[in-house]
């Protein structure tokens, strides 16, 4: 029969109250905010397709996977190779990297409080000692040599989960530091895929320029003849050049342009715009997808990494409370030495010199003025603090896929109408020049097909690029695919199907 006064089982049950103590840690455990209770991005209807603008429409495929190489869809050999370079190179991503692991190697140093502290040490002293000092008189004094050395253990029993909270909150911070180098990563794709097509763009731009530059020219070298014939008022010549300067001042703000987006991209890839120069890109080099994976937005908030970074920081917060907490409860120390004591060298190994101590320390915080109390509110305030950001950052997640998915629906019928105004305006210029090489058009007539030509060509490129961008702009949007498997690139072989831990980080090789 079990007796309360048994001395057989009074340490089995000190043992079980101990490790019932040593399990407890004040404070919140923390739980991941629930995503929002929506089921679409946007109001409405959502497109499952597209408009067909430029021979092709888009689909979108609600609950599809994002592929981690997303950016292959274009099918573009330079876009491959720049974003290659990019991650190769790119010094952001390298300081992202660097982050993280610094975060790493602060939670690996903070395990370390789950461990008894040791410490030695040796000292060898020269002294020279007198009774006098204790008052004695005619004392004579003694020169001696005192030798001693220590190990000191100590432990902090972690009765109330402070230091399981404290090391809670640095592997938050290793997990903020790991979604913000792939939220880097995922910015850095973004910006060299969107930096591509607007370098593409440009040049599309200035050579449709330079070609409405030449028709100008033949027009007004046409009308110089008429004018010498006397079948032109010179007034016709001096439109004409007026209308041909004004479309070559055109000229230097896309060059201007063009050099920015080189410049950028040479940054993007690590490399100043003097030692490297970015491949001439045209629109042909890129093929537009025609499927789009939409992301479930249960999903989103599992796949955004600046979302979860923003999470990791709420982690951090909830983990703060625990410590504020368990520094108003008492806190108990271990501890204890050994070492040797002795005036000779060759005694040192000696038991006669052994010198040790066994204790234990209890401190219990009795008044602080309200400062520990509030310590505590301040953590629970900076808790609500940061989900509110949290939050913040889920619906502007949310805002900016439903920007995009319009943007992509937009772009497909403001192409299709660029397309149409194109064809009629080239079909306009091409009769409006033949009527008035043969006198049958005057020079107003044919400035005005001049500009709507030239205002269309225009107009269906920057359609034709903001289609491409708007597309990359939603794989960059709904996550990126970043937690897969990339083949062929310098990212970690391990695939990610759950939300990492800090431990799965990816390693680009410089």
């Amino acid at each position: 029969m079990w007796k309360r006064n048994n001395p057989v089982y009074r340490v089995p049950l000190a043992g079980l109250c101990w490790l019932l103590l040593a399990g407890c840690a004040v404070g919140p455990d923390f739980v991941p905010p629930e995503p929002p209770a929506v089921s679409q991005y946007t109001q409405g209807q959502e497109p499952a397709r597209t408009a067909a603008a430029g021979g092709q429409a888009q689909r979108f495929e609600r609950g599809g996977e994002i592929a981690a190489d997303w950016w292959r869809l274009f099918q573009s050999p330079k876009l491959d190779a720049l974003i290659k370079e990019a991650i190769n190179r790119s010094p952001t991503l390298q300081a992202a990297q660097a982050r993280l692991r610094q975060s790493q190697e602060n939670l690996r140093a903070g395990y370390g409080a789950f461990l008894p502290q040791i410490d030695g040490s040796f000292s060898a002293t020269r002294q020279r000692f007198t009774a006098a000092q204790f008052g004695a008189t005619n004392a004579p004094g003694t020169l001696f040599t005192l030798y001693s050395g220590s190990v000191t253990v100590s432990y902090l029993l972690d009765l109330w989960g402070g230091t399981r909270r404290t090391v809670e909150g640095l592997a938050a911070q290793a997990d903020y530091q790991d979604f913000t180098a792939w939220g880097t990563y995922l910015t850095l794709l973004g910006n060299v895929a969107n930096t591509a097509v607007a370098q593409a763009a440009y040049r599309a731009q200035i050579e449709a320029t330079e070609k409405l530059i030449d028709f100008q020219k033949e027009q007004l070298r046409l009308t110089e003849t008429q004018f010498q014939a006397g079948t032109a008022p010179y007034a016709n010549v001096l439109s004409l050049q007026s209308q041909l300067a004004a479309t070559a001042a055109t000229l230097p703000p896309l060059k201007q342009n063009l050099a920015k987006a080189n410049h950028l991209l040479a940054a993007l890839v690590g490399r100043t715009p003097g030692e490297w120069a970015a491949p001439p890109l045209a629109l042909a080099d890129f093929t537009l997808p025609r499927d789009l994976p939409v992301t479930l937005p249960s999903q989103l908030v599992r796949q955004r990494p600046d979302i979860l970074a923003a999470e990791a920081q709420l982690h951090t917060a909830s983990a703060n409370i625990g410590v504020a907490t368990a520094n108003m409860f008492p806190s108990l120390t271990l501890n204890a030495s050994y070492g040797q004591t002795t005036d000779t060298i060759t005694k040192f190994l000696g038991t006669a010199a052994n010198v040790w101590s066994l204790g234990a320390a209890v401190a219990q915080p009795i008044f602080r003025g309200g400062t520990l109390w509030h310590q505590r509110k301040a953590a629970i305030e900076a808790y609500n603090a940061s989900l509110a950001d949290y939050r913040q950052v889920v619906v502007t997640s949310f805002q900016q896929v439903a920007d995009t998915l319009r943007a992509v629906e937009h772009d497909a019928e403001t192409l299709k109408a660029q397309s149409a105004a194109l064809a009629a305006a080239e079909q306009a210029l091409q009769l409006i020049q033949a009527n008035y090489q043969s006198g049958l058009a005057n020079y107003l007539q044919v400035l005005t097909a001049d500009n709507q030509y030239q205002q269309a060509r225009l107009g269906y490129i920057q359609a034709q690029a903001l289609r491409l961008q708007d597309t990359a702009a939603l794989f960059v949007a709904l996550g990126g695919g970043w937690w897969k498997t990339v083949p062929n690139l310098p990212l970690k072989d391990q695939a990610k199907t759950e939300k990492p831990t800090a431990s799965a980080t990816y390693s680009p090789h410089p």
